[in-house]
């Protein structure tokens, strides 16, 4: 008998959870939501979402709209999206995750407190994330975004540095930036840090590394385009070899070799708990009888 489990920890963190709910909500009472970007890094949500009338859009096609309900996802948004719906009579619907308008208040705060003294405001982020797109917006588009330990080589070490951080990168990563901007800093300028990240992101690591190590073979489940399940994905990797990306459940063809007995099914914080129940069905339905 195989034993499937999936695990409790996974799934929609808080800030897309409100999300997805700002949009059913909206829905029940419109025809049609627009969502600006998509609402959550899993086409399969998406799709769920599109056929009860959210219609995704980009930039480009928001500066058009005239007087319409638009959605704005948890990832947050720069100023200039709000000036355009101001000047284009659009409702904003904004479900931007309450952490990271906290992280955007920060940065804000700090870029017009220091302006004048030439500081450099630093995001440690992916570039064109569209969270890290927002941050950047606090600041008229100066701050400066690090991925790597390799992209310090932007930075003036003889300029004072205020450090931040996107709210689902490594904790370790940022530790690593932190410990190098501190080695390389010159003596008679001055390096702020703040530790912007999102716990109920961050305790994941712990969680999912005991949870995969526990099984035989793990089925991590994720959209292809979400930055924090490519992170969990390699931690899960690295507590157990024998882990498994998937995006959808009809991706899994083949019953389970013998000697696997034990099957884990966890996600990403923008994977659905349904999603992953679907998973758990598709192993029990090709090990029947086992």
């Amino acid at each position: 008998m195989i034993e499937v489990e999936i695990d409790k920890s996974s799934g929609f963190c808080f800030g897309v959870v409100t999300a997805i709910e700002s949009a059913e909500r909206e829905l029940k009472n419109t025809d049609t939501l627009y969502c600006l970007g998509d609402i959550v890094h899993n086409s399969l949500e998406v799709e769920r979402l599109e056929a009860s009338g959210l219609r995704t859009i980009g930039h480009k096609e928001f500066e058009r709209l005239k007087g319409k309900k638009v959605l704005l996802r948890a990832h947050g948004e720069p100023p200039s999206t709000y000036e355009i719906a101001r000047r284009n009579n659009i409702m904003i619907v904004d479900a931007t995750c309450p952490v990271v308008l906290q992280l955007q208040r920060k940065i804000h705060k700090c870029y017009e407190a220091t302006r004048g003294d030439n500081t450099q405001v630093v995001i440690y982020g992916k570039k064109g994330h569209a969270e890290v797109n927002g941050l950047v917006g606090q600041t008229e588009g100066t701050a400066i975004v690090i991925e790597k330990i390799q992209d310090l080589e932007k930075l003036d070490f003889s300029r004072n540095i205020c450090l931040f951080s996107q709210t689902t990168k490594s904790l370790d990563g940022f530790r690593e930036v932190v410990a190098e901007i501190q080695r390389r800093i010159a003596d008679n300028v001055t390096f702020e840090y703040f530790d912007t990240i999102c716990r109920q992101v961050a305790n994941r690591l712990p969680n999912i590394q005991a949870f995969a190590s526990k099984h035989d073979r793990i089925y991590f489940v994720a959209g292809k385009k979400s930055s924090n399940g490519k992170m969990l994905l390699e931690e899960c990797r690295k507590a157990n070899p024998n882990t498994l990306f998937i995006s959808e459940a009809k991706e899994i063809t083949e019953p389970l070799p013998p000697g696997v007995n034990s099957v884990g099914v966890c996600g990403a914080t923008s994977t659905p708990k349904w999603l992953m129940e679907e998973v758990a069905v598709r192993i029990r339905e090709l090990n029947a009888g086992r």
